[in-house]
């Protein structure tokens, strides 16, 4: 059964939004009557030892495409997250593209292997932390500016974090970056909230985006006291509460979607 979330006709900005979680959201968002703009880096952008799929923009394609078929517009907006020059232009990008935005998605996020104390160097940490805390930080400024700038009175801003925010051996620069974005994100929504804008974050746990096999999974699930893994559209929908009219009065907070792990 699909929730109607009340979100139809609304404009949204979803970064990474080629693959895995970022994918469901904007799927999500397409069969609620949205329109999107698919953010993508473009394969030719992935750094060594990224720890995820970078699909491009063929896939990205494939996204705006099903969002078009459910009447919704589209356009995919590439740009390296990791690049201040590309970030500065994607909000007004997105806007020329499918319209003035409603709200943002911070979904995109570096994850690079080795990650621990041991294997740390200061070109891991850059980007580790450009793309998982100032990229979402320059959007959100970039968005607030545009709203206010054209008289809007409500934005809603969601930023996807980790529950490996808590602690993550192993993953020490990915974790710890996605701690400093739930920091932001309470910053943000004290500073936007005059402006009308909501800023929330969701923190997924172990989400088989691909990543996860037989053995790691084995490992993970009794850590779990739902005893599944999530699937991407766990994620999306708690998105998609975050950007509807129901959590209005809601902001400055991070909620884990983890089946219970890590609490």
């Amino acid at each position: 059964m699909t929730v109607d979330f009340g979100l139809s006709g609304r404009t949204y900005l979803v970064t990474g939004a080629n693959s895995g979680i970022g994918r469901a959201i904007a799927t999500a968002l397409g069969d609620q009557g949205c329109n999107v703009a698919v953010h993508y880096l473009p394969a030719t952008g992935a750094p060594e030892g990224a720890a995820h799929t970078i699909l491009g923009e063929e896939a990205a394609a494939e996204i705006a495409d099903a969002i078009r078929r459910c009447g919704g517009r589209a356009a995919i907006v590439p740009a390296d997250l990791s690049k201040p020059e590309e970030i500065g232009g994607l909000i007004a990008a997105a806007e020329t593209a499918v319209g003035p935005l409603d709200g943002l998605v911070n979904n995109a996020a570096a994850c690079e292997l080795p990650d621990s104390v041991l294997d740390a160097d200061f070109g891991r940490y850059r980007r580790h932390y450009d793309v998982n805390l100032a990229a979402p930080t320059l959007l959100m400024s970039a968005f607030a500016r545009a709203l206010s700038a054209r008289g809007g009175s409500a934005g809603r801003i969601v930023n996807i974090s980790t529950d490996a925010a808590r602690a993550f051996p192993g993953q020490v620069f990915y974790g710890t970056s996605k701690a400093a974005l739930e920091a932001m994100t309470r910053a943000a929504a004290i500073e936007l909230g005059p402006m009308g804008i909501t800023v929330n974050a969701i923190a997924p746990g172990p989400v088989q985006t691909g990543y996860i096999d037989d053995a790691l999974a084995t490992q993970v699930l009794p850590a779990i006291p739902l005893r599944r893994l999530g699937e991407p559209g766990d994620v999306a929908g708690p998105v998609l509460f975050f950007l509807s009219d129901a959590s209005s009065w809601i902001t400055g907070q991070v909620v884990q979607v983890a089946g219970g792990h890590a609490l």
